[in-house]
Order: structure tokens, then C-alpha cells, then sequence
């Protein structure tokens, strides 16, 4: 990491200097720029992003008093780890949490279908998927990572808690009108005080955005006039962390059981070593028919648990949280407050996000990382509206490309709990309403980059372009996140991974990958590339960023080059990538990279690169792939980036 930029600092580099008045009052300001609802996955993943720019006022509500203590989810996958390293807490969350590396499967016994054998072992995540593993860790310790964050932000944010909505207005005339430069506050908010202080107590804030992380009974959706279209599967299931002893030889492994009369268990080891997850299968629903009217206790639960495992014993000790539930796939046909009809004419400025608009079964363990995976698409978004970086027309993308990704999610969710709780098929069965576990195993190896996070892709749009030049970067995939690979930095020859250079600050990346002329050379395509960006009045980089600052504050321009770093001289690459910047203009090192070579990581190799022509990845804020042009595309790039920015007041030069 990087600081002492603008002067020598002591204490913890993650704890930034504060600016402003804190956003962490018992009372709401009467104005804001955000306001979130929902202290939740998605509605911190928001507010932690928003804390980092102190030009934003945004504060957050929560109805309930205090931070969660004991969350429902626990899965977190690939994708969202690469998130969590844009936020800086990804190595305390590596620590803490049980890794999940390997899935055994379970099915009947054919000797004696009472009893189980295991019938396959796959590994959890292919190799280079990521470089982060599958890991389990309670929500709640996902939550305090979040509000440390917040803490330490220019902002100091803090949720105000016991704060429940009770009413949203939009006035629409206003809201119609509102520029990305204008204070207008189109969105008026009334909450009641719910703690024994001020109980009763009513706020009214006016704000230029809300963003409903309110969960499934949300209330900013209701007040929206939207509803959650969908079904229910007609199956119950019960979930239990229990601290229990077994002879079940898999119970520190995520193992798929499925018996042959008692139901299935899905298990799903916790982090501390002991604790354990299990999902159980409970009875049919009839038509209609919910779960609370079946009056399961936690006894039940056990006892289902036990018949299932037969023959290994079960022996519960304690039982730190349990919950029943019916499987139900459930979406909102939009994510904000315009009509779809309205789209070319109005502007959002209400959101919803998580499970205000869209629901499943847990089993998959993607709530809460799709959850997350919204409000970081969405908060680089209304940042850079905010602070007049970018077109309004930038806040349609939130809703039309996150309804597709729950879409999907649903799509496959339903056919995975029905797959996961149809009766295992037996040899000689022909039966429609049984799976064969092998085609379970292969469903659940296929599906793999799914539940991983990493099969998201944004179709073409205002910010995802055509794949008209993918096959210069055949494994960056334009509208999928960025794969990201190790290299070694020219300046210190530290091994880094490149996709860590996109950190969760709203900024743009260029990543350069070089051809295969020697970068010092005058007429090189990096040299040629480099002068563009610096000295051409077309240069998004010139076009974008504001008078005084650092020329790497809106698009942060980073390249990587075929040789070795022993065969380069730093001095002789384009002063473009030794940047001076800080209040002293001092050089920034860290803009070049070579590939692995010495541990066989050629990162070219390893994604496609077209080592004769090299080629330009453009990266949004949020690590998705928006662009891949040639080397010498500076026209298109320019372009590319005139679709959606806000030119900046002036252009300008930069010492190099």
C-alpha cells in the first residue's frame, strides 16, 4: 500500500486523516447526498465505498439498535474476496475464516440404501479461477470489516441505528430536472426514532439519492410502488450452527448428502475449527401452505439431521443459531424508481438493492454476495454523477444490468434446489422426480464459475463495449470481471497480483500491456501511447481530470511489458509512468510491471495476450473489463471514454 504521499505520517496507514465534520452524529443532517437504508451486506458494502469521498455527504439508517451480531449468511465466494482486497480486508477475512476446499458427495448405500456411501470428491474451485479460495465466515464479522472501514474514512461514517423509515416521497418535477452540478434534493425521507430516547421522535432529510438495502419487506421498495414477482418451490428446510461430535469422517469438508428416505443435508464447516453449518431437509409444503404453521423446533432439526446421517452418529452439543425456511425464487422487474417507459427522459434517484429486490434459496450461497456485488456496482456510479464526473445517464446502467445478473442467479437457483432436493435415484429408477447423484456432481462441477461469482458478465452498454478487439485479450473478457494474474513490479521487483492496482476509490484503470519492442525505443507503441495521454487535447486523461490533480485521479493509466524486470532500466521508461503527484511532487514507482518469469507466470500467456500487437484493458471502478482496444486505438479510447465522462473545467500539464 502507498502513503506518506502528501507528508510523513506515524500510526495505522489504513486509518485515514479525517476531513470535514464527522458523519457520525446521533441526528441526521437535513440534507444529504446518499441515503442508505439497511445496515445489511449490500447497504455497507455502499456505505463503506461512499465513506471515501468526504466531497459526499452520506449517511446511513438502520432500524434495528445496533450492529448484527450473529449473521444468516456465511458463504463467501472468489469474486467477492477479490472485492473485499479493493477494500483493504481480504488478508483479515483469508485469517479468520474456513476455507472451503474441496466438495465430497454422499447417496445411498446400494447394498443397504438405509445406510451412505460417499460417491465423489471434487475440488472446490478449478485452479485459476482466482487467487483467492472459497471461504466460509459468519456475516457479522463481514459487517464490523465493513464499519472499520467507515470508521477509518475521511468521513468517519457511523449507521444511525433505531431509525426505521416510515414514508419516501420523490417529487417528480424536480427530480426530472436535476443536473449532476445542482443541489437540488429531490427524495424526501421521514424516519422515527426507535430507541428509548428518542422514541417517537420523527426526521425529515431530504436527499439527492436513497438506496433501499431494507431487505425483503422493504420499505423503500413498497414506497416505489414495486412488487417481488416470483414462486415458492413448496419445500422446507431447516439450518443449524451446531458445535456437535460425529463419526461422520467428512464433517470438517462441505459435503452433499442425499439419503435415500430421510431427505438431504447439505454440510458447510464454520470458521474456528469446531463449528459446523447444516442445511436439512424438512417435509413437503402443500399449495400455498408456509412454514411457520408447522411449528419446527430446533429438536426436530437435530433429530432430522441424525436420520439422515444414519449410520454415523450425531451428537449436538450446542446450537448456536437455527432458523427454518421455504425455498422461493422472488424479483423486482426493476431496481429504481423509473418507469421503464420513462427511461429516455428521467433519471433515477432511488434505488434498491440485495434482497429488497431479489430473493432465493441460501443453499447456493449466493445472497449475500450478489447482495454486496449490487451496491458496488452501483457506488462508483453515484459517486461519479455526484461529484460531475460522469453523465446521469450513467445511473440507468445500476438496474439494467443487475436485473439481468439476478435474473440469472434465479434461473440457476431453481434448478439447483430442485436438483439438490429430489430423492436420489436408484439403480433400475426411472423416475422424473429423482436425480441420479452422479448428474448432480457433474451439475454442481459445471455450474462451479457460477456459484463462484466469476461467470457476472455486463453486456454491451453506455460502459461495456463491443468485443469488437477481444481477441487481443482473449482471457479478459470485455464485461467480466478483471482476472487478475501475478507479476513483479519494475521498481522494486516485488511480486504483486495486477488486479490489486484496482482498489475500491471510483477511479478508472488502463491497464497497458505492452508489444514485444523494446519500450525504451523511441517509435515504441507504449512511448507513442504515453505521449497521447500527456500532451493531446483529446486525452481522457487531460479531458477528465480536474485542475490540481494528481494525473491519476480519475484514470490511473498502468503498464505491463513482455521482459523480464532484470532486462529493463526504470529511468528509460516514459516519464508518463513515473508520475510526480502529492503536494511535493513526488515519483510515484508503482505504475510499471513484468511478468512472473521465474515462478512461470507470464501473465501474457496466462490471458491471451497478443504478445505482436499488445493491446489497452480498460477496468471500471467496480474490477469489470469495459474495453479492450489495440495499442494505438488513442481515438477510440478517447471515445470509449466521451460516452459517459464530464469534461473536466480546463486541460492542463503534468511534470513528468
Amino acid at each position: 500500500m502507498q502513503f506518506h504521499l502528501n507528508g510523513f505520517r506515524v500510526g495505522d496507514p489504513t486509518v485515514h486523516e479525517p476531513v470535514g465534520e464527522p458523519a457520525s452524529s446521533d441526528s441526521l443532517p437535513e440534507e444529504v447526498d446518499v441515503l442508505i437504508v439497511g445496515c445489511g451486506p449490500g447497504g455497507l458494502t455502499l456505505a463503506a465505498q461512499m465513506s471515501l469521498f468526504p466531497e459526499i455527504r452520506t449517511r446511513i439508517v438502520e432500524q434495528k439498535d445496533g450492529p448484527l451480531k450473529l449473521g444468516q449468511a456465511d458463504g463467501i465466494a472468489v469474486r467477492t474476496m477479490e472485492m473485499f482486497e479493493a477494500f483493504g480486508f481480504s488478508e483479515r477475512v483469508l485469517k479468520e475464516a474456513c476455507w472451503i476446499n474441496e466438495t465430497v458427495f454422499w447417496k445411498p448405500d446400494e447394498d443397504n440404501r438405509q445406510n451412505m456411501v460417499r460417491s465423489g470428491r471434487e475440488q472446490d474451485t478449478e485452479d485459476d479461477l482466482s487467487e483467492f479460495p472459497h471461504v466460509v465466515l459468519n456475516q457479522a464479522r463481514v459487517h464490523d470489516f465493513y464499519l472499520n472501514v467507515m470508521r477509518n474514512s475521511p468521513t468517519r461514517l457511523e449507521p444511525n441505528y433505531s431509525s426505521r423509515l416510515v414514508d419516501l416521497e420523490i417529487d417528480a418535477p424536480k427530480s426530472e430536472g436535476v443536473k449532476a452540478d445542482c443541489s437540488d434534493y429531490p427524495v424526501t425521507v421521514t424516519l422515527e426514532r426507535t430507541d428509548p430516547v428518542h422514541e417517537g421522535e420523527i426526521e425529515t432529510v431530504r436527499a439527492r439519492y436513497v438506496v433501499g438495502c431494507d431487505g425483503a419487506h422493504s420499505a423503500v421498495r413498497k414506497s416505489l410502488g414495486r412488487s417481488m414477482q416470483g414462486d415458492s418451490a413448496n419445500q422446507a428446510w431447516g439450518v443449524m450452527d451446531v458445535l456437535a461430535v460425529t463419526d461422520f469422517p467428512d464433517i470438517r469438508m462441505k459435503a452433499v448428502i442425499h439419503s435415500a428416505n430421510e431427505g438431504n443435508i447439505l454440510v458447510i464447516p464454520r470458521e474456528g475449527g469446531y463449528l459446523v453449518r447444516l442445511y436439512i431437509e424438512l417435509d413437503k409444503l402443500n399449495e400455498g401452505e408456509r412454514v411457520v404453521r408447522h411449528n419446527i423446533t430446533s429438536d426436530q432439526l437435530v433429530a432430522a439431521a441424525q436420520r439422515i446421517l444414519h449410520p454415523y452418529t450425531l451428537d449436538v452439543k450446542e446450537i448456536a443459531w437455527w432458523s427454518v425456511y421455504e425455498i422461493g425464487q422472488r424479483l423486482c422487474d426493476k431496481f429504481d424508481d423509473v418507469p421503464e417507459e420513462e427511461v429516455g427522459g428521467r433519471f433515477p434517484h432511488v434505488f434498491i438493492a440485495g434482497d429488497a429486490c431479489h430473493t432465493h434459496s441460501p443453499k447456493a450461497g449466493q445472497g449475500m454476495n450478489v447482495s454486496m456485488g449490487d451496491t458496488f456496482n452501483l457506488g462508483w456510479k453515484l459517486a461519479s454523477v455526484i461529484q460531475g464526473k460522469c453523465a446521469l445517464e450513467l445511473l440507468h446502467t445500476y438496474s439494467a444490468e443487475r436485473q439481468t445478473v439476478a435474473q440469472e442467479l434465479i434461473d440457476f437457483d431453481r434448478e439447483f434446489a430442485k436438483m439438490f432436493s429430489a430423492p436420489p435415484k436408484a439403480e433400475g429408477d426411472d423416475s422424473s422426480d429423482s436425480v441420479d447423484p452422479k448428474e448432480f456432481q457433474k451439475y454442481f462441477v459445471k455450474q462451479g464459475r457460477f456459484t463462484a461469482g466469476t461467470a457476472v458478465k455486463y453486456y454491451p452498454s453506455l460502459i461495456s463495449a463491443e468485443p469488437t478487439h477481444q481477441a487481443l485479450a482473449e482471457g479478459l473478457t470485455i464485461g467480466k470481471r478483471f482476472h487478475s494474474a501475478p507479476v513483479i513490479r519494475l521498481a522494486d521487483a516485488k511480486p504483486v497480483h495486477l488486479g490489486h492496482a484496482v482498489k475500491a476509490d471510483g477511479r478508472w484503470r488502463v491497464f497497458v500491456f505492452a508489444d514485444r519492442q523494446d519500450p525504451t525505443s523511441a517509435s515504441s507503441g507504449i512511448r507513442d501511447l504515453c505521449r497521447f495521454l500527456e500532451d493531446s487535447p483529446d486525452s481522457p486523461v487531460r479531458r477528465y481530470t480536474p485542475e490540481g490533480a494528481d494525473v491519476d485521479s480519475v484514470i490511473d493509466v498502468r503498464a505491463i511489458f513482455q521482459q523480464g524486470h532484470r532486462d529493463l532500466a526504470l529511468h528509460e521508461m516514459p516519464g508518463y509512468l513515473l508520475p510526480r503527484k502529492g503536494r511535493y511532487g513526488l515519483v510515484d514507482y508503482e505504475k510499471m510491471f513484468c511478468p512472473d518469469l521465474k515462478d512461470g507466470n507470464d501473465i501474457f500467456e496466462m490471458r491471451g495476450i497478443d504478445r505482436d500487437k499488445g493491446c489497452l484493458v480498460v477496468v471500471r471502478p467496480d474490477q469489470y473489463v469495459a474495453h479492450v482496444l489495440p495499442l494505438d486505438a488513442h481515438d477510440e479510447l478517447a471515445a470509449f471514454f466521451a460516452r459517459f465522462m464530464l469534461e473536466a473545467d480546463r486541460l492542463r500539464t503534468w511534470d513528468s
